[in-house]
């Protein structure tokens, strides 16, 4: 089975942004513990700030993957081209937040892609990561 993750803007600075909200550990170590834990499973890791390179990654995966987790990051509540690119793919789509986004700001209630997701795991940590994969694992034929 094949699973990308994609993480959108300023996730690059996990274990430094924010650790209150996020969390001390970076994506780059708490992504090799997965890739441990889950040792039967092809993993691609993809991050960037900038939408339209996001949107490239989840139209390739989309058709080259078994399942995509996503983290859109702030582009979950502006961008609508993010949720159409993954209307437009074969793959399923797990949204993943770290935060609970609905115990945020007003603004961050509002999605643009979650609608367009098979499922959704918001204020877990990245713990949420994990659940995800294993959601993919067991409902997905490889």
């Amino acid at each position: 089975m094949k699973i990308a993750i994609i993480n959108g803007p300023n996730l690059n600075l996990l274990g430094m942004r924010e650790p209150g909200v996020y969390g001390s550990q970076s994506f780059e170590d708490y992504y090799q513990g997965l890739q441990k834990k889950f040792p039967e499973i092809e993993f691609s890791f993809y991050q960037s700030n900038i939408e339209g390179e996001l949107i490239n990654e989840i139209q390739k995966a989309g058709f080259e993957y078994d399942g995509i987790i996503l983290n859109p990051a702030g582009y979950t509540h502006t961008s609508v081209a993010i949720g159409d690119a993954i209307a437009a793919i074969k793959a399923p789509v797990i949204e993943v937040h770290i935060s609970n986004v609905h115990a945020r700001e007003d603004f961050r209630k509002i999605s643009h892609v979650s609608a367009k997701c098979k499922g959704t795991i918001s204020g877990l940590g990245m713990k949420g990561y994990e659940l995800a994969v294993t959601w993919l694992k067991d409902n997905l034929s490889p």
